[in-house]
């Protein structure tokens, strides 16, 4: 397995690191881990998202969701 050795840390971040290993009951190296990992997914996520083609609704996204609302409320009965 491969090392990874980050310098010159901010006193602040290193603190903040330290305080979510502790909630998280993990060591820092698990911490610093599993940030990265889910920073990559999210980076992965962002560019597989943005090479997705446009899809034309013909209306805004924004009436759509207002009309499916309106719709479960008249089905719960809250008007």
């Amino acid at each position: 397995m491969a090392n990874i050795q980050v310098k010159n840390v901010p006193e602040e971040l290193h603190e903040r690191l330290r305080r979510h290993a502790r909630e998280e009951n993990c060591s820092m190296s698990a911490a610093v881990l599993a940030a990265i990992e889910r920073e990559l997914s999210r980076a992965e996520w962002r560019r597989r998202m943005a090479n997705r083609p446009i899809v034309d609704l013909g209306v805004p996204a924004a009436q759509l969701v207002e009309e499916a609302r309106t719709e479960r409320d008249k089905e719960l009965g809250i008007e």
